[in-house]
């Protein structure tokens, strides 16, 4: 790989020379180097383009890395990834894709993982999106998450898009079981003329379940974006669905709620919450020597921390 290449694997999924765990990763559109360990297991799909990745049951500590990235202009690819989460597990799982763009071809990562998370699992799975280059043509990603929760599993997802992505469809559907907990945070940043939609629909079955939805995003420029939340409370359950956003210059954000109780002891929560930087934030910080920018930029990245 190139300095970029390298460059970008570290932004992504924080890798810094060969992870002492399990990895795969995906340069281009082909299989660049991989990794299994006696519990984490990774094989190609045969039928078409993506991994599976299998993680026995039990298995405590592991941490595994499945990054992506794109340096090549006008590649456009779709990958299907399949998790496994063994009955009892504990791990980490870190993706991300990061495209480097300077050529005059749309590049583009579209890719649905799939997630069957066992009985009393525990899965933190964390994705960031990052995009750079100075060519003309697009850098656009249109991640799908499907998540299955076990009874008494647990899954938290943490997706950032850094910067630099000029298009994204985000879609995440769920389903929980008897116990099972699910929380979802997200932070967006778009700048010029940028468009960023989200999707979330969890379907709460199983009784004594609980969700946590939360959504933060900073709109810059002239860019665009839509959230959506849809929460059916099926049973006894928990669920909250939150969305903070700061808008600044000529940018628009819509964000659309939605729960829906279909049984007496669903108790579900949803907030939204829109507006400018405050002045006087602005005014306080400027008062310590800071820019109006520089004052702008440290209230943003405390915003999305």
């Amino acid at each position: 790989m190139d300095n970029k290449e390298l460059e970008l694997l570290k932004i992504i999924a924080d890798m810094e020379g060969t992870p002492s765990g399990a990895y795969n990763i995906r340069a281009n559109g082909k299989a660049f180097d991989r990794k299994v360990t006696e519990n984490v297991d990774i094989k190609s799909k045969t039928d078409k383009a993506g991994i599976d990745i299998i993680i026995k049951a039990g298995t405590k500590g592991e941490k595994v890395h499945i990054p992506v990235i794109i340096s090549e202009s006008g590649h456009e690819e779709m990958v299907y990834n399949d998790f496994y989460i063994g009955d009892g597990a504990d791990v980490e799982i870190v993706a991300g894709c990061g495209i480097h763009n300077c050529g005059s071809g749309n590049s583009r990562h579209d890719g649905i993982h799939t997630f069957y998370v066992g009985k009393n699992a525990r899965v933190l799975y964390t994705e960031k999106h990052y995009g750079d280059g100075d060519g003309t043509g697009g850098k656009v990603m249109n991640p799908a998450t499907v998540i299955h929760v076990a009874e008494g599993g647990y899954m938290e997802m943490e997706t950032t898009q850094i910067k630099g992505i000029d298009s994204t469809i985000r879609n995440s559907t769920a389903v929980l079981g008897d116990n099972a907990t699910l929380i979802i945070k997200e932070k967006i940043m778009t700048h010029k003329d940028q468009l960023a939609k989200t999707n979330f629909v969890v379907d709460m079955n199983g009784n004594g379940c609980s969700a946590n939805l939360i959504s933060r995003s900073v709109a810059k420029g002239n860019s665009k974006q839509v959230f959506v939340s849809k929460i059916n409370g099926n049973n006894k359950c928990t669920g909250h669905s939150e969305c903070d956003a700061i808008i600044m210059d000529n940018a628009q954000v819509s964000a659309i709620p939605e729960v829906t109780a279909n049984h007496i002891d669903a108790s579900l929560i949803h907030e939204a919450a829109i507006g400018k930087i405050a002045g006087e934030q602005l005014i306080k910080l400027m008062t310590l020597g800071l820019t109006e920018e520089q004052a702008e930029e440290q209230i943003v990245n405390g915003f999305l921390k």
